[in-house]
């Protein structure tokens, strides 16, 4: 890892660096040739205020990046938000309980009766792991929750499904599960789509049965209302757009820690008028290795690795194409000497080798540029290969570095 610290005496100047420090991060990133997004992120346990990560695109990533086509959105889908649009407004009914045989899915309760499921309401037990304590949590019945979301409204280190035997434990029926006349005592979290669904659908806690016409406030309320649903795919985005997914691999994140690790370790300076306080702080990381991964995840192909000159290894491979042929060794190893000289990173492959099996060496490893040494040797005349295009150029041996310091500065 490479990682900084900052430490300020006001927001205005945390909030500063942290800008500093994502252009910085940005060019660095641009700098060695990848595509990648700096994407709005939840803090984790290391908390603070704010958070961003840069997410290098790939297939193989492990994170999923929602971003808008109309605007600079972008997040992990641990935070994306996006706008939330709710059926429209009925006019309020009685409750009314109604048999639901075999319905203990949302989906077969609202094919069953007929209703869209964004007029139904679902109801998930989720256990706080540090204090063990179960919540009950209500979510509109086409959305998803967002575990992390939930996880940090209720200030837990870690949230889990509670179990079907703590459920019946506090007396509720698995797949029938409702806020309406609960028949226990226990904290609802309900997402904020919740309050805007009239007359809407949820258990009645007995098999085979709901109930229909249920209006958050005048039959029940919750604890918290807050985000805590997940964000979708074609949703509108917040500040203009529609979301789209991509998968990212996180190299590097930037952290408002604020005071938390200050006050914990009581790092205080002295303001102008003599008073003490809590220093603020930002952090910022870029994971060395792991951009290295990335950067392979992005550039390769069925014959191997194509780096980014930026960040190779070695920019150029020399391959006499037979070693045995003094002139052929002689010239290439004139050009590695100069190069060399003109600090371009090169190796020689001098090894006694078939140059079919030298080539396909130097496109496994992914070097940018391969200068073979091979029959026109005699005329000063080699061939300059470029990884990435796969085009080959005939060149005569004093014109060579001239086109490799060109070609560095495109690929």
């Amino acid at each position: 890892m490479k990682d900084a610290y900052s430490f300020h005496t006001s927001q205005e100047s945390l909030d500063e660096e942290f800008l500093n420090m994502r252009n910085a991060y940005s060019r660095i990133f641009t700098r060695c040739g990848l595509k990648f997004r700096p994407v709005d992120a939840d803090s984790g346990n290391i908390g603070g205020s704010g958070s961003q990560e840069f997410q290098v695109l790939a297939e193989s990533g492990e994170d999923e990046i929602i971003y808008s086509d109309g605007s600079e959105y972008a997040a992990n889908i641990e935070k994306a938000v996006s706008e939330l649009i709710n059926p429209p407004k009925e006019e309020l009914k009685e409750v009314e309980l109604v048999h639901t045989p075999d319905c203990p899915t949302i989906e077969s309760l609202a094919k069953y009766l007929d209703v869209p499921l964004e007029r139904t309401v679902k109801a998930l037990t989720y256990k706080d792991m540090g204090t063990d304590e179960i919540y009950l949590v209500l979510i509109r019945g086409d959305f998803e929750v967002n575990e992390v979301k939930l996880k940090n409204i209720l200030n837990a280190v870690e949230v889990e499904m509670a179990t079907d035997e703590e459920i019946e434990k506090l007396g509720l029926k698995k797949g029938y599960i409702g806020p309406y006349k609960l028949p226990t005592k226990i904290k609802i979290v309900a997402d904020l789509s919740v309050p805007e669904i009239s007359n809407h659908i949820v258990g009645s806690h007995q098999k085979d049965y709901h109930y229909k016409n249920v209006n958050y406030g005048r039959d029940y309320t919750a604890d918290i209302v807050a985000d805590i649903r997940t964000a979708k795919v074609g949703e509108n985005c917040i500040i203009g757009g529609k979301l789209h997914s991509a998968r990212g691999i996180e190299c590097g994140q930037i952290f408002k820690l604020g005071d938390k690790y200050s006050k914990a370790m009581n790092a205080t300076y002295l303001d102008e008028n003599g008073k003490t306080q809590y220093m603020l702080m930002g952090c910022y990381g870029i994971g060395v290795t792991r951009t290295m991964a990335a950067a392979i995840e992005q550039n390769n192909d069925e014959n191997g690795i194509i780096w980014p000159v930026s960040i190779a290894p070695y920019t150029v491979d020399v391959i006499p194409a037979n070693i045995k042929n003094e002139v052929q060794v002689s010239l290439a190893e004139k050009i590695y000497n100069e190069l060399e000289e003109e600090k371009i990173d090169a190796m020689l492959d001098d090894r006694d080798e078939k140059p079919g099996f030298k080539f396909k060496d130097a496109d496994l490893i992914g070097f940018p540029f391969k200068i073979v040494v091979g029959k026109r040797a005699d005329e000063g005349i080699v061939e300059l290969k470029i990884r990435r295009t796969g085009e080959t150029l005939e060149l005569p041996q004093n014109e060579i570095i001239a086109k490799i310091k060109e070609l560095m500065k495109i690929y």
